[in-house]
């Protein structure tokens, strides 16, 4: 797995000043996606244990709310495994702390099974959709991505809308 960027003060991606990481690769290629440079699996740098320290020495600031995994891909076959250990490794070093992260994929269709929602809080599904484009939507670019209170869908066993 590889990674484009850390973001050590993000306050886009999720509720008050978090930490973001923008894994490489994707497939989806959604047409005017905002972050097209994070396509290509070969770019980027790799995705190493040494990365997953990085980025959970950033969160240990008090200030910082939680953790966004964003892309390229987050969920992508050749991303999922790295993903998960990162989230994993970050909600036991900070159980209190939220995890916010974005696909194309859909929970229900794709990620509901995945270790990875043991872990998240919240997950923005769905790919962007340039035609269902709304600036005032919030977590999201596109009508049709749902923003999914992870644990309470696993335990109704559905999906439940997050509120904030």
């Amino acid at each position: 797995m590889r990674y484009n960027k850390i973001r050590k003060m993000d306050i886009s991606n999720g509720p008050g000043v978090r930490v973001s990481i923008f894994v490489q690769g994707c497939t989806f290629n959604c047409k005017n996606c905002f972050n097209p440079e994070t396509h290509d699996f070969n770019g980027g740098e790799e995705f190493t244990d040494d990365t997953i320290e990085k980025v959970l020495s950033l969160c240990e600031k008090d200030y910082v709310e939680g953790l966004s995994i964003l892309g390229g891909e987050p969920m992508h076959p050749k991303n999922l495994e790295g993903v998960t250990k990162l989230a994993k490794k970050f909600k036991q070093k900070f159980p209190n702390k939220n995890l916010w992260a974005w696909t194309g994929f859909l929970f229900d269709n794709y990620l509901k099974d995945k270790e990875i929602c043991k872990y998240l809080d919240v997950l923005v599904d769905g790919q962007y959709m340039e035609e269902l484009h709304d600036p005032t939507l919030k977590w999201k670019g596109s009508s049709n991505q749902r923003v999914i209170d992870v644990q309470k869908s696993l335990k109704e066993g559905k999906v439940i809308l997050f509120e904030d």
